[in-house]
This record gives C-alpha cells, sequence and structure tokens, in this order.
C-alpha cells in the first residue's frame, strides 16, 4: 500500500474542530491525538475508531531475481 497517513481537519462555522486520520492503520492513530490538541489548543471530547483501525497492513516484500541464471 502506498498511501500516505495524514490527517484531515475540518473547521465547522461555529469553530468547531473535527480530525480524522486517514491511512494510519492500527492504534497508531492514538498517537496523534495529544498533536492535534496542542495545535488548537484544546481538548478532544470525542473519538471513535475508523475502518483503518481494523484494517491489516500489507508488507511487498522485494524479490530479486536473476533471469540470466537457469534454474535448473
Amino acid at each position: 500500500m502506498t498511501d500516505r497517513p495524514r490527517i484531515v481537519v475540518t473547521i465547522g462555522a461555529d469553530g468547531q474542530v473535527r480530525a480524522e486520520t486517514v491511512d494510519i492503520v492500527g492504534d497508531h492513530c492514538l498517537d496523534y491525538i495529544a498533536v492535534l490538541e496542542d495545535l488548537i489548543g484544546g481538548e478532544v471530547r470525542d473519538s471513535a475508531y475508523t475502518s483503518d483501525f481494523t484494517r491489516e497492513t500489507r508488507t511487498v516484500q522485494d524479490r530479486n531475481v536473476n533471469r540470466d541464471v537457469d534454474p535448473a
């Protein structure tokens, strides 16, 4: 997977700030709560996991294949 982790922040007309982590798999999103609180100068009132919480990471393994060698 080549999606880059990001945080989408929305500020409503009433000044309420909403933030959602995207492509941050598992509970790593929790690491960003303190960062967001520092950025907005407030405290998180509500939180919920997105579908990324239960999504599994996929590791891509590189295979080096020497095409000049006969595999016999």
